[in-house]
């Protein structure tokens, strides 16, 4: 028999001839948190202080992927929150909305229950080391900045050295210095 975590009751998912199914906050908290590092531009998940232990859980091979998501699992339906650090030069609405579709998408797939929402707190920036981005920017052509501006999942990337102005519509223009 499964134990119920912290005295809660484990929400029934589907009643079957021979049981039920229950899905445990634990199973829906993994299932969020690798669809959300799933997505470019997500640097890490969760506030500073729990990276730094997370470190150190996994430089001992216990791995924490709970970190900076929380789920909230009803009888049919549940609700997601995810705090995160963002890479720099992603535009970070752009990349909101991208986290969000993937874990609504690996949730309903995944787990069946229906999704109600999942809401985006981004806590931070991660710079690059300035060794690291003088290296990329002299290294990069114009043409892979441009392709990284269309970006995938509908996020946008800014290359360090661009001043990006996002217009009211949520579209992303570079203005490159010096053009």
């Amino acid at each position: 028999m499964t134990e119920q975590p912290m005295g809660q009751p484990l929400p029934v998912l589907q009643d079957a001839p021979a049981g039920r199914t229950v899905i445990g906050d634990p199973a829906a908290v993994k299932i969020a948190a690798i669809a959300a590092r799933a997505v470019p531009g997500v640097y890490a998940l969760g506030p500073g202080t729990g990276r730094a232990l997370g470190a150190i859980r996994d430089a001992v091979g216990a791995n924490d992927l709970s970190h900076g998501v929380k789920v909230e699992i009803g009888q049919t339906q549940l609700a997601v929150d995810i705090s995160l650090v963002a890479d720099y030069g992603f535009a970070l609405n752009a990349l909101a909305d991208a986290v969000r579709a993937a874990v609504y998408d690996a949730l309903t797939d995944l787990v069946g229950l229906e999704v109600i929402e999942v809401n985006i707190e981004v806590l931070d920036v991660h710079l690059p080391p300035p060794a690291e981005s003088r290296t990329e920017s002299r290294t990069e052509s114009r043409a892979e900045s441009r392709a990284m501006v269309s970006g995938t999942a509908g996020t946008r990337r800014i290359e360090p050295g661009s001043a990006g102005r996002v217009r009211p519509t949520g579209a992303t223009q570079l203005e490159q210095a010096g053009e």
